[in-house]
């Protein structure tokens, strides 16, 4: 099989090469195309790449090309993980939101719109030529805000356009582990949207283990989501909230601890990977050595301002394992080219999963997946302050893909203002009007 991955000269498409050196059974991926604007990236990711491969002797063949049509034509799996505007524009959103009181996550809140602003219209024409050119390719979408950007290629792509993330994975796991119980037998009742979901329940042997989570202080400090939310909260939801509601329930620490940060984390991972790349240009330097130092610093300081808010300290052992966002995708694919029948939470479109949301609508909940695709799973209703997160939240999304489309003004507006997290038209107005100067791949929003 043939695997196609745009954004080839990304920082984490080593963990994807690895996961695949894993795989030696019968119809396994032979050959992976790496696809990037960013030549100089292409060559430090390749040599990462080469490296993995020396102890392998079937790794798959690796091909590095700036030529998108060429990248496309063949592929059986096509893995989008584009970042439009690079990390300087992720450190520009932020700054921008923060300058004006607001959060710039890069999938939530103001960051995250603008982001969406700038990358559905590049998936949008991705998707396009992916139709056109790989018409029986799967795409597996893998770009932030992964929900919205999904639901923009599925306008094109249909069922064949697959969103992943680990968070909701590496969620249940730790707290299966925390349990007792082996994650690989767990079923997690999981429902939401990207980066805004909840676990309901831990179902092992038929059994709802989670009450017995939440029943016990001990047990809910014990891992990063219950230090995080705290024991008291996390009762009363009844739910465990995915980390990026930290942002929501905390909205106004959040903000002031960002704003109070020596640098925001875009900025961070802008210099840190800047680093990284140039130091891969120097004869001499150990690709795969480099990376994991990289690598393992990175995840090390993920949301750390979020846990100083919250008092949770640092990231424990435990918590430095994520779902691994590349087993979910490698598990999908597998799925698919081998009919091997499993069970994943993705993003998908809706059908009748969320009854508060239309059949259009992409959504983060667990999945049948086998050779037709994934199958999203029918999920008990959301409570309403869910329900009223998620709905909101939504029509952020649909605006922002209405001015994608249209090119308006008004409804980019529209979106900054919709936000459970931006709190005034007036602000939204200086958000688009920050975000248009700072981003030429904006220009095509008009003005009034």
């Amino acid at each position: 099989m043939k695997l196609t991955i745009l954004g080839g000269g990304g920082f984490r498409v080593p963990l994807v090469y690895g996961a695949l050196l894993g795989d030696h059974a019968d119809g396994r991926v032979s050959r992976v195309t790496l696809y990037d604007t960013d030549a100089d990236r292409l060559t430090a990711v390749a040599r990462v790449l080469g490296e993995q491969a020396e102890a392998v002797p079937d790794a798959p063949a690796v091909v590095a090309t700036t030529e998108l049509d060429e990248a496309l034509r063949g592929a059986d799996f096509v893995f989008s993980a584009i970042r439009v505007g690079g990390l300087a524009g992720r450190a520009a959103d932020e700054r921008v939101a923060l300058d004006l009181g607001v959060l710039g996550q890069e999938t939530v809140g103001a960051g995250g719109i603008a982001y969406g602003l700038r990358t559905v219209p590049v998936a949008v024409e991705l998707a396009r030529r992916i139709a056109r050119l790989a018409p029986h390719a799967w795409t597996i979408n893998f770009t932030n805000p992964a929900g919205l950007v999904t639901e923009a290629m599925s306008r094109h792509l249909g069922d064949r356009v697959i969103g992943i993330c680990d968070s909701p994975v590496g969620l249940g796991r730790r707290i299966a582990r925390v349990l007792g119980a082996d994650p690989e037998r767990a079923w997690i009742d999981y429902a939401g949207l990207n980066h805004l979901g909840w676990v309901r329940g831990l179902y092992v042997d038929g059994r709802d283990e989670l009450p017995r989570l939440l029943a016990d202080p001990a047990l809910l400090g014990s891992f990063e989501e219950g230090r995080l939310f705290g024991a008291e909260l996390l009762r009363s939801l009844g739910a465990i909230p995915n980390e990026y509601l930290h942002y929501y329930y905390f909205n106004r620490e959040a903000v002031t601890a960002y704003q109070e940060a020596e640098q925001t984390r875009g900025a961070f991972l802008r210099d840190q990977q800047e680093g990284f790349y140039a130091r891969m240009r120097e004869p001499g330097t150990p690709p795969l050595a480099t990376w994991d130092r990289t690598r393992a610093e990175r995840e090390a300081t993920y949301m750390a301002e979020n846990r100083d808010v919250a008092g949770a300290g640092e990231r424990e052992e435990s918590d430095l394992e994520s779902g691994g966002y590349e087993q979910v995708a490698l598990a999908l694919m597998r799925a698919i080219a081998r009919n091997e029948r499993t069970s994943l939470i993705l993003n998908v479109r809706n059908r009748t999963a969320l009854s508060a949301l239309d059949a259009e609508a992409v959504v983060e909940v667990p999945c049948l997946v086998d050779a037709n695709g994934a199958h999203p799973m029918a999920v008990s209703p959301l409570p309403y302050h869910a329900v009223g997160l998620v709905t909101a939240v939504k029509a952020v999304e649909r605006a922002v893909l209405e001015a994608a489309e249209s090119g308006s003004r008004a409804a980019a507006v529209q979106a900054f203002a919709l936000h459970p997290l931006v709190d005034s038209v007036t602000v939204a107005r200086r958000l688009v009007d920050g975000y248009t100067e700072v981003h030429p791949q904006l220009a095509y929003l008009d003005r009034p």
